[in-house]
C-alpha cells in the first residue's frame, strides 16, 4: 500500500530531483522571486518555507541544515586568491556564501513576526510550446 508517499516525483530521479530543488531555493533566496511551473512551485514551497524557519532560529545548526539542503560549496582559494579576499575583493568566492548571507539577515530579520506562509504562487498563463501551467513562486514582502 502507499500510504504516506504522496511526493511530487516531476519525472526525475531523487538525486536529479534534490540538485533542481536546491538550485531553485538558491534562485528564490538570491533574486526573491522565480517563474517556474506550477507543478514545481508547488513542489518547492514547503521547502522554502522551511528554510525561513531555519533562518529565523539563527543558530549555527540552522545554518549547516540550509547548508546541507541548498548543497553549498565553499570553494578552497589560491594564495592569491585568498590575499584578494583579504583585501576586500570577495567576488573571488562562489555565490553560495552570499545565499546563506541574504538568507539569514535579510530574509530572517523580515519574516520574524510572522507564524508561517512566507511565499505565495501567483499563476501567470500558459506556456506556448507545451501548455504548461506558468507561475510565479516569491516571498511575500514582509
Amino acid at each position: 500500500m502507499r500510504h504516506c508517499k504522496k511526493r511530487y516525483k516531476l519525472g526525475r530521479n531523487s538525486s536529479h530531483r534534490r540538485c533542481l530543488f536546491a538550485n531553485m531555493l538558491k534562485s528564490l533566496v538570491v533574486s526573491g522571486r522565480i517563474e517556474t511551473t506550477l507543478t514545481k512551485a508547488k513542489a518547492l514551497r514547503p521547502l522554502a518555507d522551511r528554510l525561513i524557519t531555519l533562518a529565523k532560529s539563527g543558530s549555527i545548526a540552522a545554518r549547516r541544515k540550509v547548508a546541507a539542503r541548498l548543497m553549498l560549496r565553499y570553494n578552497r582559494l589560491s594564495p592569491k586568491e585568498s590575499r584578494m579576499a583579504r583585501g576586500g575583493d570577495l567576488s573571488v568566492y562562489n555565490n553560495d556564501r552570499h545565499v546563506l548571507n541574504v538568507l539569514f539577515s535579510d530574509l530572517g530579520a523580515r519574516f520574524v513576526s510572522r507564524n508561517g506562509g512566507y511565499t505565495r504562487v501567483l499563476k501567470m498563463g500558459r506556456r506556448v510550446g507545451d501548455c504548461s501551467d506558468l507561475c510565479v513562486l516569491e516571498y511575500l514582502p514582509g
